[in-house]
C-alpha cells in the first residue's frame, strides 16, 4: 500500500500513499463512531469502524488508485470498476490461509449489520480527502481549491450529523500550524 500514490491527476506538494490514507480513514472512522456514540446516543462499534476504514482501499493494492473523476465518470465505468474491485478482493482473500479467510472477508465484502459503519467509513474517506486539500492549500498549492469545495459539498450531502460535527469542531485544527495547535487557539 505504501507504493500506491493517490491524487495522480493533480500536482502534489506532498505525495500521499495508500498506507497514509488508510490510517487517516481508520482514525477518522473511529472518531465519527465515537461522536455518534457520545453526542448522538448511538451504539456503534467504533473499533470495527476503524478496522473497516483500515482495509477500505485494500483492493487498490492490485488495481492501483483510479482517480475519482474517472471512477465516477459514468454508471457504466463505475459498474465496471466495481467488478474489477470485487475481483481484486477475491484475489486477496484467496491469498490468505483458509482458516483466516472468514476473519478478513467482512473487510472486503460488507456484511449485514455493518451498513451504518460503512457510512462512517465513506464519510471518513471524504474527510481524509478534505484534509489532504487543506494541507496542499496550506503549502501554497491552489490546485486543490476546487477539490476542497466539491469534497466538502459531497460530505454535506451525506447528511451524517457525525461528519458535520467533525467538520465544524475538529477540521479547523487542520488549518493551524503546530504553535497555534499548542496554544489551543482553535477552540
Amino acid at each position: 500500500m505504501k507504493y500506491i500514490n493517490r491524487w495522480a491527476l493533480m500536482r502534489n506538494v506532498h505525495d500521499e500513499n495508500l498506507s497514509e490514507h488508510s490510517l487517516d480513514v481508520a482514525a477518522t472512522a473511529h472518531a465519527l463512531a465515537v461522536i455518534g456514540n457520545k453526542r448522538f446516543k448511538k451504539c456503534v462499534n467504533a473499533e470495527r469502524a476503524a478496522l473497516l476504514g483500515l482495509y477500505h482501499d485494500a483492493p487498490e493494492i492490485l488495481t492501483g488508485d483510479l482517480p475519482t473523476p474517472i471512477k465516477y465518470h459514468s454508471e457504466r465505468v463505475r459498474s465496471a470498476y466495481k467488478t474489477v474491485e470485487n475481483s481484486a478482493c477475491e484475489t486477496i482473500l484467496e491469498m490468505l490461509p483458509d482458516d483466516m479467510k472468514d476473519v478478513y472477508k467482512p473487510f472486503f465484502f460488507p456484511e449485514e449489520g455493518d451498513e451504518e459503519l460503512w457510512k462512517y467509513v465513506k464519510a471518513a474517506d471524504k474527510i481524509s480527502a478534505l484534509i489532504k486539500c487543506i494541507e496542499e492549500k496550506k503549502a501554497g498549492n491552489s490546485e486543490f481549491t476546487s477539490a476542497y469545495k466539491s469534497t466538502l459539498d459531497i460530505i454535506r450531502k451525506m447528511e451524517l450529523p457525525e461528519a458535520d460535527c467533525f467538520i465544524n469542531e475538529f477540521l479547523p485544527a487542520f488549518e493551524l500550524d503546530l504553535d497555534e495547535l499548542k496554544s489551543n487557539s482553535f477552540s
